[in-house]
């Protein structure tokens, strides 16, 4: 009976050094940070705000862009890298850009742009979760501002210099120009939405996992998400479309939100190595 109890006593006292090992590994710190700052949660206010409020005012602005051609519709086929059905299912759901941008008053351009900054707001406030931070001050919402200009300014520059598929050499080129501007933009929306309040090198490998993470969404978008937006339009017509767009964005912010998590965890982990070296530790 001893001899059980010892057997199953060191059995326990295993178990219990494999769960500790587990939650102090990178895999077991990243998934519980993100379970604390609810990620799923917030990647899917990301996807609602994001459509309900960036989105119309993105549509007159691309309304608004001559180069664009095909207006909004155009934007978020690129982004999301489908085939030429899916796009055409795509333009249907968000119809004539010049429309919109007739229809659109002064007053209703005003209420989109507050639109916007509520979700660079809500963006920031991701930001600061994952490097637990309090809430910046009012008077610093001037950065929202910024933002969200920098982030219509990367979306007209990417989608109005595409990547013929056929470039070759170009084409590859191309693409690492596309990730190098991705990398950038996170880089600069992290240090100006947290205010300064983290080093930029601190938020490098945030910038970079973001970017590769976006690059991965996209080859799984062209994968998944292309046909799936040609199917459900035949089932549950413009409604099935809004479907997979609504999906991809829930993505987007859980790209957003867990590449700056990942980022945080790296810098961490690197600073710990540094440290240890410093002072001769194992």
């Amino acid at each position: 009976m001893n001899h059980r109890r010892a057997r199953a006593a060191h059995h326990a006292h295993r178990l219990r050094d494999l769960h500790r090992r587990i939650l102090e590994s990178p895999v077991g710190l990243g998934w519980n940070r993100a379970r604390r700052m609810e990620l799923m949660h917030r990647a899917m206010g990301f996807a609602a705000l994001g459509f309900l409020t960036l989105v119309p005012l993105l549509i007159v602005v691309a309304a608004a862009d001559p180069a664009s051609g095909e207006g909004f519709a155009r934007w978020l086929g690129e982004a999301l890298g489908v085939s030429e059905s899916s796009q055409e299912e795509v333009r249907d759901l968000f119809g004539v850009p010049d429309e919109a941008l007739q229809r659109t008053t002064a007053f209703g351009l005003a209420a989109l742009t507050v639109f916007g900054l509520t979700f660079g707001s809500v963006v920031q406030t991701g930001y600061e979760r994952v490097w637990d931070l309090p809430t910046a001050r009012w008077h610093t919402m001037w950065r929202h501002v910024v933002w969200l200009a920098l982030l219509i300014f990367a979306l007209v520059a990417f989608v109005n210099n595409p990547v013929p598929e056929d470039a070759g050499w170009l084409g590859y080129a191309g693409a690492l120009l596309d990730l190098i501007g991705t990398f950038v933009f996170f880089w600069l929306s992290q240090r100006l939405l947290l205010g300064g309040r983290v080093r930029w090198r601190a938020l490098l490998p945030g910038a970079v996992t973001t970017a590769l993470a976006m690059l991965g969404l996209r080859i799984f978008s062209q994968l998944v998400f292309s046909p799936l937006i040609a199917s459900n339009a035949v089932t549950y017509g413009p409604f099935g479309t809004v479907l997979v767009i609504q999906s991809w964005l829930v993505g987007v912010g859980v790209v957003v939100y867990g590449g700056a998590l990942v980022g945080r965890l790296i810098h961490e982990r690197r600073t710990e190595r540094r440290i240890r070296s410093d002072f001769g530790l194992p």
